[in-house]
């Protein structure tokens, strides 16, 4: 009988999936792409080099991808948000194909320590809070659920800014955040396009004796698409994230180089890419206002030419078939210039007539309102609009011509709603209303949290809401649980995984299975020392970089987020002072220990937030060295809170801080974050809080202060702050010795304003909720005594969080919104000698 050879499997370098694959794969990027030798290397050629390995098994799944949305036809989603806050993406991606623990294997193999590896990254600076973090969460719940997706924004070179605490004040630092590069990214030269700003508009007729008009800017920018692999979790799809960088389209002019004007030789080059050199730069000053409306307009801009391009060249459907397409989702208003400039291509580009424009436009837009700060709400002068965009202006007035048309034919003789709902405010100095914008201009308009959608259609979008009702709905947050606690808490993971299995991972409803171990001590057990190990891992690194040491056995009560009155930090400094006056007139009671910690960034031009921080730390230098506190209460001020470092904090929270003024915060999503991790929280019924103490049930949240309708009441009969401050002697003390330079002896009046301002506006009622608050607080550290008690209130929060999912959230959005069908890709087995199995279109 003739003897058979055995067959040798040979995976491919680029695309296997095997251990040994990947360390081949890991050795040849390090030589070859970084050119090291092992001995040699860098930490950062160590993380390069994995980077592209795992870079290279994205791309794979992409490139299939976009073969299959193009063979399918199917409707894509377009997801325009001014911020991405991706986070690093080696561990995330790591997650997602399912190769975090083969990894860790092949680095051990080499004798490196993965978690080394993946603290080097540098997080891209290309978001600064909840609305660009919930971006990324939705780009990763659409590739999950295999919907066709592209996320559009700006590639910031230098981000908001990484802050530095120096004396208790913030200090802002360039965040050079691709300084080594960034091994995610493709960048596309030959899909550039231009982007025109300023001149002036030349109308006339053309040869078919059609109206027209022509657009001659003063001045022309390139916009550069860079792109970013984005993996789903347990699924071949990805789709991409395409980033605008902004150049001059001549960056040299040799002329004046030869002329002697060296300077001048680079002036188009540096002026041009000052677009998109910082996310939101300081527009307290009428440069920086300029400036963040060119960054919107840049990127929206160069989206649709793409979009239209995709659409026409690559699909060759008529123009027409646009809104059957594709669907432009607006995050918020910065990118509701979307509006004019789609129609601006279609009437002044693709001579379609302005009815079945605008047909298409408001077919093509969906918009997520994320707030109801009236601040927030995005207006622009209407002088700045014709400077920097003539021809939008004209676009702008003429729909709102025809709008207002609609609405008086509506609503007869109703002036005053005329003038609310105008697009262009006219009190005064003019200015372009950009929700009123984007309202008018979409088919969906949503709410971010049950409570932020009715006050929306009851307040803020009323009068729209009452002329179109169909088009409002609420889309509730959620954020992606592969990061938030899958990646950042992997005791806790493995944990639920041990007891339910990993579907929950893909499905956070399955949590509710772990509802059957809450009586079970053994996993009470478990789960307190999971919780354990992240409070001892935070306070190791609060130890290192900061050098204060708190007890991992006290209440980790944290609050992290932006800085900003409205979201009532210095409501919690005054129960840090009040504790402090309690133990220091009783220092023999005894009382249950809290470590107090914070992180947020102040806006550069916000003066009152950059005072609340100095005051935490200012407070904190006399609370930690204090020698009658002891260790009973710690302070700690977190710099540079971002997602790299928000993964050291969410798993370690015993307590999740939510303490806005009811109906101001529009949902939140750290909260959600909190939740699911274990932490209880203390809170207004503001937001999503109010949906996620219905959820975890209301003896697992600790509720306080005014409601919405008592805000309203309060405020209708005439608040008088100083008030509280004469009736409540805890809380008189407390304002007292802040504003008489207890905190600051160097500077006795240094937060008098902050406390004057308290005093005579207190416009978010702090002080109306100061006792609540404080009554509040005592019931936890009574809650806190029991740690069986705890644990199981911990656990439930966790196995009650599936609402909060942003793959619930997408669900919702593509069945009432988007309606695409989802594309399931396959992975043909790939032979590194024969790629012809991938198109060429």
């Amino acid at each position: 009988m003739p003897s058979v050879k055995p067959v040798i499997q040979h995976e491919d370098d680029r695309t296997g999936l095997d251990l040994e694959t990947l360390k081949r794969a890991f050795l040849d990027n390090l030589f070859f792409l970084q050119g090291r030798y092992p001995a040699a290397a860098t930490k950062n050629d160590l993380y390069m080099a994995l980077a592209y390995t795992i870079r290279d098994r994205c791309i794979h799944r992409w490139l299939y991808s976009q073969n299959a949305y193009l063979d399918s036809d199917a409707k894509v989603v377009g997801y325009l948000s001014a911020e991405f806050l991706m986070g690093p993406h080696l561990g995330n991606n790591l997650i997602n194909l399912g190769l975090f623990e083969k990894i860790e294997e092949a680095m051990e193999d080499f004798g490196l320590d993965l978690k080394e590896i993946l603290d080097q990254e540098e997080e891209p600076g290309l978001g600064n809070g909840g609305l660009g973090r919930l971006a990324a969460c939705y780009l990763d719940s659409m590739v999950t659920q295999n919907i066709p997706a592209v996320g559009y924004g700006i590639r910031y070179e230098f981000g908001i800014f990484d802050q530095e605490i120096k004396n208790g004040w913030q200090v802002e630092i360039t965040d050079r955040w691709l300084k080594y590069g960034n091994p995610w990214e493709l960048p596309r030269i030959e899909a550039a396009v231009e982007v025109k700003f300023g001149g002036y508009t030349d109308k006339g007729f053309d040869e078919n004796n059609h109206y027209h008009v022509n657009w001659i800017p003063s001045e022309v920018v390139q916009a550069v698409p860079y792109d970013t692999p984005i993996l789903g979790y347990q699924t071949n799809n990805a789709s991409i994230l395409r980033l605008w960088k902004a150049e001059a389209c001549e960056s040299f002019d040799f002329q004046r180089f030869n002329m002697g004007n060296y300077f001048g030789a680079v002036d188009d080059k540096v002026r041009s890419e000052n677009i998109t050199k910082v996310l939101y730069p300081n527009d307290s000053q009428m440069a920086g206002k300029e400036l963040r409306l060119k960054q919107q307009y840049f990127f929206v801009s160069a989206t649709l030419q793409d979009v239209l391009r995709y659409h026409l060249t690559l699909r060759k459907h008529p123009i027409g078939l646009l809104a059957e397409k594709i669907t432009l989702q607006l995050n918020d208003t910065h990118p509701a210039i979307a509006v004019p400039e789609l129609m601006r291509l279609l009437v002044d580009v693709h001579a379609m007539t302005w009815d079945d424009a605008w047909d298409v436009t408001k077919n093509t837009f969906a918009y997520t309102n994320h707030t109801l700060l009236p601040e927030a709400l995005e207006k622009w002068p209407m002088e700045m609009m014709g400077r920097l965009l003539p021809r939008h202006l004209e676009i702008i007035l003429e729909i709102n011509y025809h709008f207002l048309e609609e609405v008086k034919a509506r609503f007869p003789g109703d002036i005053d709603r005329l003038s609310r709902m105008s697009i262009i405010d006219d009190h005064g100095e003019k200015y372009i209303r950009m929700a009123n914008l984007a309202t008018v201009g979409s088919y969906a308009v949503n709410g971010v949290a049950a409570l932020h959608t009715e006050l929306l259609t009851s307040k803020v979008l009323h009068d729209f809401y009452e002329m179109w009702p169909e088009k409002f709905s609420n889309k509730t947050n959620g954020v992606t649980p592969r990061r938030w606690v899958v990646l950042n808490n992997r005791k806790l993971t493995r944990l639920i995984t041990d007891k339910i299995g990993d579907g929950w991972i893909k499905d956070l409803s399955q949590l509710k299975k772990l509802e059957l171990f809450v009586g079970d001590k053994k996993v009470l057990n478990s789960w307190k020392e999971a919780k354990l190990a992240a409070k001892k891992e935070l306070a190791s690194y609060i130890q290192d970089h900061l050098n204060i040491r708190v007890d991992v056995n006290s209440i980790f009560d944290i609050q992290v987020k932006r800085i900003h009155e409205y979201k009532r930090q210095h409501l919690n400094v005054l129960h840090i002072v009040t504790l402090y006056n309690r133990i220091k007139e009783n220092p023999g009671k005894k009382f249950v220990p809290r470590t107090f910690i914070f992180g947020g960034k102040a806006a550069p031009g916000y003066f009152m937030a950059k005072m609340m921080i100095k005051l935490i730390n200012a407070v904190g230098e006399v609370v930690n060295n204090d020698p009658v506190i002891k260790d009973r209460i710690k302070v700690v001020f977190l710099p540079d809170f971002n997602v790299t470092n928000s993964q050291r904090v969410y798993p370690a929270a015993d307590l999740s801080e939510q303490i806005s003024m009811a109906g101001k915060e529009a949902s939140g999503t750290g909260n959600m974050k909190f939740t699911m991790n274990g932490a209880l929280t203390i809170g207004t019924l503001d937001g999503a809080n109010v949906e996620i103490r219905e959820e975890v049930g209301k003896e697992n949240f600790f509720i306080f202060g005014l409601t919405v309708e008592e805000v309203q009441e309060l405020k209708n009969n005439g608040y008088n702050p100083r008030s509280y401050y004469e009736e409540n002697a805890e809380l008189r003390k407390c304002l007292d010795m802040i504003s008489s330079g207890y905190f600051s002896r160097d500077e006795p009046g240094l937060f008098k304003p902050l406390v004057d301002a308290l005093l005579y506006h207190d416009d978010y009622l702090l002080l109306a909720d100061y006792q609540s608050y404080i009554e509040c607080q005592d019931r936890v550290s009574e809650a806190y005594k029991d740690q069986e008690v705890w644990q199981k209130m911990s656990m439930l929060n966790t196995a009650r969080s599936g609402k909060f999912s942003s793959d619930r959230s997408i669900q919702d959005y593509n069945d009432d919104i988007w309606k695409c069908k989802r594309i399931n890709v396959s992975l043909p087995e790939y032979n590194p000698h024969d790629r012809t199995n991938i198109k060429l279109k």
